[in-house]
């Protein structure tokens, strides 16, 4: 993908670079809240303020932690999520304002969501309808330990996603008020605890990113290889194509009698290593961050 920043080292639209944000991100809509949230963070910074996208990172308990703003609705929670990822983060919880589908659920109590209907626009662009929006397990298991331990009244169930918000607060005034009224009336009888506009597309976003880091267990180790995933990924497919020449050549070197076999193979195997070696420093020294 092009990447359209004036800085080539920044995400386009989150105006920030690795290192510029803990794994962990707290994801909130309103830009302003992130200075509040932030003030929990120990030695907090604010490091971008880019269109809907303010981001603060500090540190809780010595661990790295950022918020980041996502704006209003799935659209623009999207894109943040897929840029921190790609800067390192891996970790987000969405953090906002719902509005209470049922009586239960009074104002000011948590909700905390293990799926959402999609009823939204933004995830269909990532999966079927088919596929379920639904949060991680460990997430929701620590965040209802932490609501109890904190004895904070909370509520955990699924919440519906919408796009339109006045589809919902004023639904008689749409042309298809006959759906959105019956569909209303379905989600509460089928016990959805709240309404909100992210959680769709976050969790179908958050599955679909990649959930493991690169692994460099295995492979060729050089400061500028280890620097970034995209260097080590095009080291080793042309480090695999070389191989294979290498492996090629040094069998049919194999049957030639005016050659020795062990020179040849220790010669092929110098090359095929350096020549990997070398185009991944130089495309780590044209691509790496000033």
């Amino acid at each position: 993908m092009v990447n359209y920043s004036e800085k080539p080292e920044l995400q386009y639209h989150i105006q920030l670079g690795k290192g510029d944000v803990g794994r962990y991100v707290l994801l909130p809509g309103d830009p302003k809240r992130c200075e509040k949230i932030a003030a929990h963070f120990d030695n907090p910074v604010k490091m971008a303020d880019s269109r809907e996208y303010v981001t603060y990172t500090g540190y809780l308990e010595g661990e790295k932690v950022s918020v980041t703003s996502t704006g209003i609705g799935g659209a623009s929670a999207s894109i943040a999520m897929e840029e921190l990822v790609k800067i390192g983060a891996d970790t987000f919880i969405r953090v906002g304002t719902c509005g209470g589908m049922q009586i239960p659920v009074k104002s000011g109590d948590l909700v905390i969501a293990t799926g959402a209907i999609r009823m939204e626009g933004t995830s269909r662009e990532y999966a079927p309808i088919e596929y379920p929006a639904v949060a991680d397990f460990h997430m929701v298991r620590a965040l209802v330990q932490a609501a109890e331990k904190e004895k904070y009244p909370y509520h955990v169930g699924v919440v519906q996603c919408k796009d339109a918000f006045y589809g919902q607060h004023e639904p008689e005034t749409k042309p298809v008020s006959y759906e959105l009224l019956n569909k209303w009336e379905a989600w509460k009888r089928l016990g959805c605890l709240a309404s909100e506009m992210e959680s769709a597309a976050l969790f179908v976003v958050g599955n679909y990113l990649p959930k493991c880091r690169q692994n460099y267990m295995i492979g060729i180790k050089l400061p500028w290889t280890l620097d970034n995933e995209e260097n080590w990924d095009y080291t080793h497919r042309m480090a695999g194509k070389w191989w294979i020449i290498g492996g090629v050549l040094t069998i049919l070197l194999g049957f030639q009698k005016f050659v020795d076999p062990i020179g040849a193979a220790v010669g092929i195997i110098l090359i095929v290593t350096l020549i990997p070696a070398i185009a991944s420093y130089i495309y780590y020294k044209k691509h790496r961050v000033m």
